[in-house]
C-alpha cells in the first residue's frame, strides 16, 4: 500500500469504516501475497484449500457458497488447483452430476505449509494490535459480515 503523503488532507475518509477497512485489507494482503508467492498460491486459493481440508467431499457448489465465490469463478479456481495436483474432483456419492472436492497428498502438505505462514503473519498482526484487540476486531468484522 502506498504511504500516505502527509501534506494531503484526505478529509473524512479516515472516519469511514469502508475506507479504513479497505486500507487495512490492502496492507494485510500485501504481506499475504509476499508470503504465498514462494508457494505460488493466491489468498482465494488458500481459502478454497482450507475449506476443502476441513470439509472433504463437499460439492463444488457447497464450497463456493460457503466462501461467497461465484460459480463461474470457482470452476476456474478449482481447475487451477487440480492442474497443480493440489485438489481433485470426484463424483459425489449422493449425486453423480456433482463433484465432491478432496485434497491430494500434495494439497494437504501445501495447506500445512501455508498454515505455518499464516500463523507467522497473524502473530505479526497480533503484535501490532494486541491479543485482546484481535478478538474485538474479529467480533466487529463478523458483525459487519452478517446480513
Amino acid at each position: 500500500m502506498p504511504a500516505r503523503t502527509p501534506d494531503v488532507d484526505i478529509g473524512a475518509l479516515t472516519g469511514l469504516i469502508g475506507y479504513m477497512l479497505r486500507r487495512a485489507q490492502i496492507a494485510v494482503f500485501q504481506d499475504v501475497f509476499r508470503a504465498f508467492a514462494e508457494v505460488g498460491i493466491r489468498p482465494a486459493q488458500f481459502s478454497v484449500l482450507t475449506v476443502i481440508a476441513h470439509n472433504p467431499g463437499r460439492t463444488q457448489s457447497q464450497v463456493a457458497a460457503a466462501l461467497g465465490i461465484k460459480r463461474t469463478n470457482f470452476v476456474a479456481l478449482i481447475d487451477s488447483l487440480e492442474r497443480r495436483g493440489l485438489a481433485e474432483r470426484r463424483p459425489a456419492p449422493s449425486d453423480r452430476r456433482s463433484h465432491a472436492l478432496h485434497l491430494t497428498e500434495a494439497g494437504r502438505m501445501t495447506v500445512r505449509r501455508l498454515n505455518r505462514m499464516v500463523e507467522k503473519l497473524e502473530a505479526g498482526m497480533i503484535r501490532r494490535i494486541g491479543r485482546h484487540r484481535r478478538a474485538v476486531l474479529l467480533d466487529l468484522l463478523a458483525r459487519l459480515s452478517e446480513p
